[in-house]
């Protein structure tokens, strides 16, 4: 706990406030052990906890448990505040959640002034999103599963079982309330966590889980020092560009696929707001190292041009065929 929120609480002068932390609280175990955990470090680290209980108002009785964990957080020593949302359809039911979850969590953020928002996320948590991206193809990406500190966002329990939080909470005496949902074979995650760690526990050995959060920690480590790499070389090979930007295409045709592709993926994201697939990285790719006298290339929001020795980043034209 004290490890994660030092890279985000700030300096504190003697006399002022004490900065807010919010823990974002379903009242379920995980989330009400992290409640606990926090008000038990409150004073030492010198922080106001607060309980986030975001109502999404999917189930019936929904304001009822909502109003429950708040009293469970005060009980604890904790303020709570129950906020309400309305969750739209975009994406599936569970993406739909998350971000209507996500947007309260940050607004209530911002009306508290938090300096941290607290996420119960576990060590099972954590093995089970990096098997879910590797099912889905996600490529490297998926082995970093979520990160400790994104932003305001601390997850001081990647390192914890489920069991521990469970157990903790009974400890103190407290009822935790079990979502249905997490009982619910229609979503691929609850598939993951009754069958398929269970079956992997079973036929490889007990410490699957932990493996697979190892392995996020280690592939995070590996990907941040790589993306720094790259900053620092993309921006000398990197020009500004009539409605776009050009790269130059010695040093991407010089270099190994990865960090070609890699160059790609990230002028598409912070030039043009563009998640590009790997099929769309692998034709502009083609542009440098396969290039026959082929016209431009348009994959979603870009399109990318050879002209002489540079590529040349910019929004499609109208009318251009687009890559499937």
């Amino acid at each position: 706990m004290e490890r994660s929120l030092s890279a985000v609480l700030p300096g504190r002068p003697a006399g002022d406030r004490a900065p807010v932390v919010l823990v974002a609280l379903s009242g379920g175990a995980d989330s009400l052990a992290l409640t606990a955990a926090a008000a038990h470090a409150a004073p030492r680290l010198g922080i106001r906890v607060v309980a986030a209980v975001v109502d999404h108002g999917l189930q019936d009785g929904s304001a009822e448990v909502a109003n429950r964990a708040a009293d469970a957080a005060r009980a604890l020593g904790v303020e709570a505040e129950v906020v309400p949302v309305v969750v739209g359809s975009v994406g599936g039911p569970e993406a739909a959640a998350r971000q209507a979850r996500y947007t309260a969590l940050d607004e209530t953020a911002g009306r508290w002034g938090a300096a941290a928002v607290l996420l119960g996320h576990t060590l099972d948590d954590q093995a089970e999103t990096v098997l879910l991206g590797l099912a889905r193809g996600s490529g490297s990406g998926s082995l970093q599963g979520m990160a400790e500190v994104t932003g305001l966002l601390v997850r001081p329990f990647l390192g914890v079982r489920r069991a521990e939080t469970r157990a903790a909470v009974a400890e103190l005496g407290i009822e935790p309330w079990d979502d249905p949902h997490n009982d619910d074979p229609a979503f691929a995650r609850v598939r993951v966590r009754t069958r398929v760690l269970p079956v992997l526990e079973a036929e490889l050995g007990p410490g699957v889980a932990e493996a697979l959060a190892r392995t996020a920690e280690q592939e995070r480590e590996d990907a941040e020092a790589f993306a720094e790499m790259i900053e620092e070389f993309i921006e000398e090979i990197c020009e500004p560009a009539e409605a776009g930007l050009s790269v130059d295409l010695g040093p991407l045709a010089a270099n190994p696929a990865a960090v070609r592709n890699r160059i790609i993926r990230l002028v598409a994201r912070s030039e043009f707001g563009v998640s590009l697939s790997r099929a769309h990285t692998l034709s502009i790719a083609a542009l440098v190292t396969d290039w026959r006298g082929q016209g431009p290339i348009d994959v979603p929001g870009i399109r990318v041009t050879r002209n002489g020795g540079r590529l040349h980043f910019s929004a499609p034209d109208s009318g251009a065929t687009l890559l499937e």
